[in-house]
């Protein structure tokens, strides 16, 4: 082909989900597309000179929310981004797309598989699904050389299948790339995971003072659901309002250790509403009252200056 436009238009035409060239290197544009279906499963093996496309939210398809889209570079680099997440592709990588999501590549002159799969054949659960897309897949050791090297072999010949002997393969062909997504899962969740939690911790440090901080305004400014925030810390000694709690009790114990202000004052500070709420808290967590705290700091600063030996003149 000779025209980008013409290209991306020959893509959508073939039940590919759609894309927007953005550049393109050099005057002369070559690419091709050739599709094959396996039961359920099309595959399209893609030609692509060097240059840039993307998907954004309007170009995106209703029917393409069945599908699940994974791209297999055979020659060539790509780059793909989704979700926040960058996937730098060498010959055999994987990367998982959703088609309805935006979506942009930056590519070498390239030749890459891509295949189209149910979505309900799959059944990624949501949270795993956004950590999956725009993520790297090696295709150079484990399942993830399975399928690599299964898809480039199927784009090229998918001939004198029968029908029940194309929709076993392709169930054969969809549990195979399950596994690959599983085992990418359990090599990137608790790298995520922690990452999560860490940026989480640190938001509710900067923020213990906020009275409104709690899991739902935590969950909001992370884009989860109070749900997922409480699963991410369900193996944590502390939940996540527990966590605040806990770390505004030790910031008013700090405080009231090293100060002359007023218990009310403090906890107040710290985003404790109720002083009465706060003093009992305070008891059940270190065994004495917030008050006594106060007290020993003002006796001990008492008791300083009545032993320190008098100036010279006093």
């Amino acid at each position: 082909m000779t025209s980008a436009d013409a290209f991306l238009e020959t893509l959508a035409t073939s039940g590919l989900p759609p894309l927007r060239g953005r550049r393109h290197v050099g005057d002369e544009f070559r690419a091709d597309v050739v599709t094959r279906d396996l039961g359920p499963l099309r595959l399209a093996e893609l030609v692509t000179p060097e240059g840039e496309c993307f998907r954004d939210a309007q170009s995106a398809r209703a029917e393409d929310s069945e599908l699940w889209q994974i791209e297999l570079v055979t020659r060539g680099r790509v780059r793909a981004e989704q979700g926040g997440s960058t996937a730098v592709l060498g010959p055999a990588d994987l990367v998982l797309i959703d088609p309805v999501r935006p979506v942009r590549f930056a590519s070498t002159a390239t030749t890459h598989v891509t295949m189209l799969v149910p979505r309900r054949s799959l059944r990624l659960k949501p949270d795993d699904a956004a950590r999956l897309a725009g993520v790297r897949i090696r295709g150079d050791r484990g399942p993830g050389a399975l399928v690599s090297s299964l898809a480039r072999d199927m784009a090229r010949s998918l001939d004198g299948f029968r029908a029940d002997e194309a929709d076993r393969s392709a169930a054969a062909v969809i549990e195979l790339i399950a596994v690959a997504l599983s085992a990418q899962l359990g090599n990137s969740r608790p790298v995520a995971d922690d990452a999560l939690r860490t940026r989480i911790v640190g938001f509710i440090e900067a923020r213990l003072s906020d009275r409104d901080l709690g899991p739902a305004k935590v969950a909001a400014a992370h884009h989860m659901s109070v749900r997922q925030l409480h699963k991410l810390f369900e193996n944590q000694p502390l939940t996540v309002a527990a966590l605040i709690r806990r770390r505004r009790l030790e910031r008013c114990h700090a405080d009231l250790a090293g100060t002359d202000r007023t218990v009310a004052a403090v906890a107040a500070h710290w985003g404790f509403a109720d002083p009465a709420h706060f003093s009992r808290l305070f008891k059940a967590t270190y065994g004495y009252n917030a008050v006594a705290l106060t007290s020993n700091y003002r006796a001990q600063m008492v008791n300083a200056s009545a032993d320190r030996p008098a100036e010279d003149g006093d």
